[in-house]
């Protein structure tokens, strides 16, 4: 059966190709063979190598009254907030909001945690936005198909502010938390998203609560800061590393970070052999650069609090840093080769975050805690 009436396979399949990602579902549901095609690696691979792949930015973000926020009354608006999944196509500009589940008809739980693998958005855990009970629960949205599935709840009972990163292509890993009583954790978890199987990894050294994991390229997962049941809050400056070839965690790196403090803007670099890290750091973003930190760019004076960073690809340009903050709809890019600010972005009206398009090198995303009391971020690559 031919893909397009009348034309050559390649022909047809260059055409496929173009099609944007939020019309993949349309265009599978057209026929059989059409449907083959956009689920075919290959087709995915071609996009990437031709170019045609997008670059999406997927957000968890409070609805924000607009009008309320015009007239000063941001904290009266964000008092019940209601959490949904903002997606930003840097290519076009266009924002989009995902439709939610039947199950998340209120709103995503609050504090859940996001990680993409492959053309799947995992949704895991979080407090029941209606009784703010701890959920073990987990939601899965898949790119292709543009459907909701329900994934394996977590094992071991609900866990809160636990550390979360993916392989990007098909494990999510989560360590740590604390559990229903406050008891900081030293568990960590495995869920393999294709075959919604979960698997125990051994336990880390220590317990640690509101942790940090950040995946890295050869297929490390560090998990980075935190603190124990006793510390409450004081956080400590060690990160352990579990390599997932061994299944094994290695020794307890005691001074990881420079100065103890919230891991939650640590992420990788992306940069392949350079195979740094990078976090904001009082009024600085620092590079990992070896066994030391050092100070790359600083953070605008106008950013209250960086509430979490993102990483994504460049090719026509250097490291790029982008900051979201203030008063809505407002943004700028870093060149970290340069170190001088850039562009002013554009933005959705109620949703305050905006990305640069473009693939391989990295670039970062900081955004404002005051008006991101609760945000996710990731890329969903080649798509």
């Amino acid at each position: 059966m031919e893909l397009i009436s009348g034309l050559p396979e390649d022909v047809a399949r260059d055409c496929l190709i173009r099609v944007p990602y939020d019309q993949f579902p349309a265009v599978a549901s057209v026929c059989k063979g059409w449907s083959a095609e956009i689920h075919s690696p290959d087709f995915h691979r071609r996009r990437r190598t031709t170019k045609q792949a997008q670059k999406i930015l997927v957000t968890v973000q409070s609805k924000i009254d607009s009008d309320k926020t015009r007239t000063g009354l941001l904290a009266k608006s964000t008092t019940n907030p209601v959490y949904r999944l903002s997606v930003f196509e840097p290519k076009t500009g266009s924002w989009c909001e995902l439709p939610l589940g039947p199950e998340l008809a209120f709103g995503l739980p609050m504090f859940c945690q996001i990680a993409g693998v492959g053309f799947d958005l995992v949704v895991m855990g979080g407090w029941d936005p209606d009784s703010w009970k701890a959920s073990n629960s987990v939601f899965i949205y898949n790119f292709l198909s543009a459907k909701w599935r329900r994934g394996a709840d977590m094992p071991g009972g609900p866990r809160t502010f636990f550390a979360c990163a993916s392989d990007q292509n098909r494990t999510v890993y989560v360590a740590g938390g604390h559990d229903e009583e406050k008891n900081a954790l030293r568990s960590a978890l495995a869920y393999d998203v294709a075959m919604d199987v979960w698997v125990p990894l051994p336990d880390m050294s220590r317990e640690r609560d509101e942790c940090k994991a950040v995946f890295r390229r050869g297929g490390a997962l560090c998990v980075v800061g935190g603190y124990c049941t006793e510390m409450q809050g004081r956080f400590e400056r060690s990160a352990e590393v579990f390599d997932v070839a061994k299944w094994k965690w290695g020794p307890v790196e005691e001074e990881f970070l420079d100065a103890a403090a919230c891991p939650r803007t640590c992420v990788d670099g992306a940069d392949g052999a350079e195979g740094r890290m990078f976090m904001c750091r009082g009024g600085d973003v620092v590079a990992l650069h070896g066994d030391t930190w050092r100070n790359v760019a600083k953070v605008p004076g106008e950013i209250r609090n960086v509430a979490c960073v993102g990483v994504w690809e460049r090719v026509d340009a250097g490291n790029w840093i982008e900051w979201v903050w203030g008063k809505p709809h407002m943004g700028f890019v870093l060149d970290l080769k340069k170190s001088g600010l850039g562009l002013n972005l554009p933005a959705q009206r109620t949703t305050l975050v905006t990305v640069q398009s473009g693939l391989p090198s990295p670039n970062l995303v900081l955004l404002d805690l005051f008006f991101f009391y609760q945000v996710k971020m990731l890329n969903i690559i080649g798509a």
